[in-house]
């Protein structure tokens, strides 16, 4: 009976599901975003979630603990100067996991999992687009105005050309 066991061990030895976190973590850290199979994506989060937590006070302590998790020292300055910076002000949810299509040889569900903050399709800013009406009502003087206005001034900028 699985009572109480929630760990997806996804089919490894502890020491082999170790090492594959560990380089999954490091290849989202420095890519910012991987494309691998659901069930290790759902695993690498919670892997990974209390890792960033970590990152945002910057001690000592808190470099060798992450580094511990890493044992390297190429993610953990990238965390530790890059990212820590744009998640300062995220109190969770540093990661999104997006579903694809089903992986081709095998059937696998894959997923996309990316830092939320480096996404600039979420992140960007939509500035408004001012349209332009193009119906009127009969009759209205302001339309007539407009337009002699706007034909007085392309005049004036050929006169002056």
């Amino acid at each position: 009976m699985r009572h109480r066991n929630k760990i997806n061990r996804l089919g490894r030895p502890a020491g082999h599901r170790k090492a594959l976190l560990m380089n999954l973590a490091k290849s989202l850290i420095m890519h910012k975003r991987i494309v691998t199979t659901l069930a290790k994506g759902k695993v690498l989060r919670s892997f990974i979630e209390p890792i960033l937590t970590r990152a945002k006070q910057d001690t000592t302590h808190s470099r060798r603990i992450v580094f511990s998790h890493f044992q390297d020292k190429e993610p953990v300055k990238e965390l530790f100067n890059h990212i820590a910076e744009k998640i300062q002000q995220r109190f969770g949810g540093y990661t999104r996991i997006i579903k694809l299509a089903n992986r081709a040889g095998d059937n696998a569900a894959m997923c996309m999992i990316e830092l939320v903050d480096y996404n600039d399709i979420y992140t960007k800013e939509v500035k408004p687009v001012k349209t332009v009406r193009r119906r009127r009502r009969k009759g209205s003087t302001d339309v007539v105005q407009e337009s002699a206005v706007v034909a007085q001034e392309v005049v004036a900028e050929a006169a002056k050309e």
